[in-house]
């Protein structure tokens, strides 16, 4: 394989050189035209016309060859004539390779069958490939290849390409849709004195200038609600987070996030977020509401309203109504039937192993199977620390996980804005890591922050589902990997 690439390249280099003697530079400068998309939009017959971009096919048939351009934007016929083409232009012309980057001038043209086609009058060299790409363009077969070398993935594979564009206008419309409704984008440290907003593993780092260790950030939760005490109502940050753990289909240890703060709001309020976000990307980007996920081509309907359902109504439909009654022997004897692969020690942080072991069925049996979008709601307390109680049962806080295809999309909370509450409850997190709780997030709600509502969801994994993608590698341009 060593040997085959070095000899296309030595041809390359050759036909390079060819080209250049005769008068074509290898490597051009600016090539005013208009992308091809735009081309066969405005196709007609005769018309002048220039486009630029690469050569995805070359047929030589003689006096007259054809070749197939793409840009980005779509794919577009050229023909070279011998009798249209100045001796030089159309002997220069069997000098192009495969992924060479070329500028034609010409004019429109309909063949036979019917293709429409650009008639070369005049052609300019851009940018010589020197590597042979992938067999007849179809792409590289490998999927950590198209992860490694991604500029050759988006040149051969026109849907991940497009996939990528899409991501960039869901992206362009959830900033819109905030804004239309009054939200103000916001900026907040990346680079933090110590980790706060989740329960995560950080990234750490030292700043030498500073002389003090720091972390990456693995949620903006804390800034933003600082924000929130010094009067700024609507608040939202789209962005990047760090979280030094596991990868696999659905995590990537650095991700991009979005993450939605209204004073005077709850978790209500942040429902209807939801309901009138994701309709809205649906109808402006994606083109319907129903979308399929996965390799079952299961079909999502993002039209609302969505369910709202209780977290101990969920395990109770499975377990039974009388679950939260039951021993934990019984409990786990249960579990096990039902198909929950979970051992005996289960005691983590403060948080029971009854407890741990509802969540396990909820987790291993229960979410998975929640494929329609889900407010799964009222959520045992030890699990969420920043959350409001629900006001008919302490234990309870007054959250969602929303749930699409099996995974959780984001959660929404209505916000602790108690500071003697809000300290238990991080004292009970932190346990004897009492260093780990952020004073100056709780000096600030001492101040006095307004009732609130947040959520806070997964760029990437709402790019997943509304483009029917199963591996959160195939929506990030350049996702973390081992070294090769």
């Amino acid at each position: 394989m060593a040997q085959e690439t070095n000899e296309y390249r030595e041809q390359r280099l050759a036909s390079m050189k060819a080209l250049r003697e005769m008068g074509y530079e290898p490597y051009g400068r600016r090539y005013d035209h208009v992308d091809l998309r735009a081309a066969r939009e405005n196709f007609e017959e005769g018309k002048p016309v220039r486009v630029a971009g690469r050569l995805l096919m070359i047929r030589r048939m003689g006096k007259m060859n054809f070749c197939t351009m793409n840009d980005g934007t779509g794919r577009f016929q050229l023909i070279f004539k011998r009798d249209e083409l100045s001796e030089t232009a159309f002997a220069a012309f069997k000098q192009l390779n495969l992924g060479d980057i070329i500028g034609a001038e010409g004019v429109f043209f309909t063949t036979q069958k019917g293709e429409k086609s650009v008639v070369v009058k005049e052609w300019t060299m851009l940018a010589k490939a020197l590597e042979q790409p992938p067999e007849k363009f179809h792409g590289l077969a490998d999927q950590e290849e198209r992860y490694r070398r991604r500029y050759v993935d988006l040149m051969t594979n026109d849907e991940s390409r497009e996939r990528f564009f899409v991501r960039s206008r869901l992206i362009m419309e959830i900033r819109k849709y905030l804004w239309d409704r009054g939200f103000v984008e916001v900026e907040t440290p990346i680079l933090q004195d110590q980790a706060g907003g989740a329960a995560a593993k950080p990234f750490f780092s030292h700043f030498n200038a500073l002389d003090k260790d720091c972390v990456m950030r693995i949620a903006p939760e804390l800034y933003l609600k600082r924000l929130l005490v010094g009067g700024m109502n609507k608040v939202f940050e789209l962005g990047k987070d760090f979280r030094n753990e596991g990868i696999d289909r659905t995590h990537n240890p650095e991700f991009t996030v979005c993450e939605i703060y209204e004073a005077y709001g709850d978790r209500t309020s942040m429902e209807a977020i939801m309901e009138g976000l994701l309709p809205h990307l649906c109808d402006k980007v994606i083109g319907t509401r129903r979308v399929e996920y996965g390799e079952e081509k299961t079909v999502i309907d993002f039209n609302p309203p969505y369910r709202r359902v209780a977290y101990r109504d969920l395990v109770k439909e499975l377990m039974g109504d009388d679950w939260f009654e039951l021993d934990f022997a019984t409990q786990l004897a249960k579990a096990k039937a039902k198909g929950a692969e979970t051992g005996t020690n289960l005691e983590l942080d403060g948080i029971t192993r009854e407890l741990e072991l509802t969540h396990e069925v909820y987790d291993k049996l229960i979410e998975k199977k929640l494929m329609q979008p889900t407010f799964v709601t009222r959520i045992p307390h030890e699990f969420v620390p920043l959350a409001k109680a629900c006001k008919d049962d302490p234990s309870l806080v007054d959250v969602f996980e929303f749930v699409v295809a099996g995974r959780e999309l984001c959660p929404g909370y209505t916000e602790q804005n108690d500071p003697v509450e809000q300290r238990k409850a991080l004292e009970n997190q932190a346990g004897e890591d009492t260093e780990k709780i952020d004073e100056d997030f709780i000096s600030a709600l001492e101040c006095g922050m307004p009732p609130t509502g947040g959520l806070g969801f997964g760029v990437d994994r709402l790019v997943m589902f509304l483009t029917g993608t199963d591996s959160i590698r195939d929506v990030v341009l350049f996702p973390q990997l081992k070294k090769a």
